[in-house]
């Protein structure tokens, strides 16, 4: 059966100098599927965009920044990630540039400048590194976020399957 996901993007602006990355905690609709969870910038490509175009769409409508220097991160497969099962390919990608001035909110929910520490420190195993304090997010970001932000100059390309909203597997691989 052929493979047609819902293409999309997630951003992760990182600010270098006070090592704090945006992210949304999407509270603002009652019906999101992702209320309550703090997540990157970003959504689905449109008919007529590249990545990168759909990228700067995406954080110039969600924080109202044009993009300086951005970095692809990797690619992630997501099958049956969506509420109905759909299956998603995402493009994950840093940016470490950027101009505009950011509001306290969007339509998704409030932005907030978390410490990348305390991002990755909710991707631990150990509850005792988590803490109580741990940011809500996506059950799967664990396994992704720490190569988002690591020293390895090289992509990785993944493949995280979804059943009853769940992740189920995680396969990773760099070239």
């Amino acid at each position: 059966m052929p493979y047609r996901p819902i293409v999309g993007t997630l951003a992760y602006l990182w600010d270098r100098a006070a090592d704090t990355v945006l992210l949304v905690h999407r509270n603002a609709r009652p019906d999101d599927e992702h209320l309550g969870k703090y997540n990157g910038l970003g959504g689905k490509l449109e008919a007529d965009e590249d990545v990168v175009s759909g990228v700067r769409r995406e954080l110039r409508e969600e924080a109202d920044v044009e993009l300086d220097e951005l970095s692809l991160r990797g690619t992630i497969s997501w099958p049956g990630f969506g509420a109905n099962g759909e299956d998603w390919l995402g493009f994950v990608f840093v940016a470490t540039a950027w101009h505009g001035d950011i509001p306290a909110a969007n339509a998704e929910g409030t932005l907030s400048w978390v410490p990348r520490r305390r991002l990755l420190d909710a991707c631990a195993d150990d509850p005792s590194v988590r803490g109580a304090a741990a940011l809500p997010m996506w059950e799967g970001d664990k396994y992704f976020l720490p190569l988002v932000f690591d020293d390895d100059p090289r992509p990785f390309w993944a493949v995280m399957p979804w059943v009853d909203g769940r992740p189920v597997d995680w396969r990773v691989c760099r070239l």
